[in-house]
């Protein structure tokens, strides 16, 4: 566990997939072929607690649908890329596209998907995190899977684990508390 909170304390830029990672993957149509989604309360918390602290937050999905935009401006998403097949080739003009004085490179990344066309760019990434019920190959590639699956609180899982790393956790968690920091430098 320690070298896994040592990856995600090196981490500026949290990229994650939507269907399967911040939705459980399920695309429901309604009698009129409206598209639903169903996002979870909590990766929003987490994703919100990144921005805190100066981790930034991207979106990068093979599918485009306005439900993605409205709940990544709900929760903070910093940037969001929609309608990509190539999710390295859309991760590489992410990172290119940003100011250079953030000096994020792919190794300060983290990735999570869930299927065949996140393993390019999770094997690109300093740190990769993936779902119980990801395809097998996925999981083979990465250096964390969730407790919790895709649309149920695995975002937040990553999140509270960057935030273990870069030593602010206990921080973040006394906001929604009356417990005492007692030790700044906890990583539990």
């Amino acid at each position: 566990m320690q070298d896994l909170i040592k990856k995600a304390g090196q981490v500026k830029l949290l990229v994650m997939d939507v269907d399967g990672i911040l939705s459980n993957g399920q695309i429901i149509y309604d009698a009129n072929g409206v598209e639903t989604k169903a996002f979870f309360v909590h990766d929003g918390v987490g994703v919100k607690s990144l921005a805190r602290y100066g981790i930034l937050t991207a979106i990068i999905t093979g599918r485009s649908s306005p439900m993605v935009d409205k709940r990544a401006a709900e929760i903070g998403v910093d940037y969001i890329v929609q309608g990509r097949d190539d999710k390295l080739v859309a991760l590489n003009e992410l990172l290119a596209s940003l100011d250079p004085t953030l000096n994020i490179t792919t190794d300060d990344c983290a990735y999570m998907g869930d299927d065949l066309p996140d393993i390019k760019a999770m094997q690109t990434v300093g740190f990769a995190a993936t779902v119980p019920n990801a395809h097998a190959e996925v999981i083979k590639r990465s250096h964390m899977v969730t407790t919790r699956a895709g649309g149920t609180g695995a975002v937040r899982e990553v999140c509270d684990l960057i935030l273990k790393g870069h030593g602010h956790y206990q921080n973040f968690i006394a906001n929604y508390t009356l417990d005492e920091v007692k030790n700044q430098g906890d990583l539990s």
